[in-house]
């Protein structure tokens, strides 16, 4: 698979840690338990196009969103997660 890294260009997904869903929203402070619980431990598995991070571990060392149908692997979009609307 080749990842298409916005700062390095196209670079093979050897260079790049994947770390999961890049849509869960963090509970705040004082949520409950069961909020936290299901933060931390449950995730859904779609099948189709789905937000993913990825860092460029061995390029520019950027974390990205790329948005990657989990059926076929095929790309569909690669962003710097930084630069995301509403992200600080």
């Amino acid at each position: 698979m080749r990842i298409s890294c916005p700062h390095c260009g196209e670079r093979g997904s050897e260079e790049f840690l994947f770390r999961g869903a890049a849509d869960p929203r963090r509970p705040a402070a004082g949520a409950a338990a069961e909020a936290w619980h299901e933060y931390v431990h449950l995730r859904d598995n779609p099948a189709g196009p789905y937000n993913e991070l990825w860092q460029h571990q061995h390029g520019c060392r950027r974390w990205l969103v790329v948005t990657r149908d989990t059926t076929t692997h095929r790309i569909f979009s690669v962003a710097d997660a930084a630069l995301r609307e509403g992200v600080s």
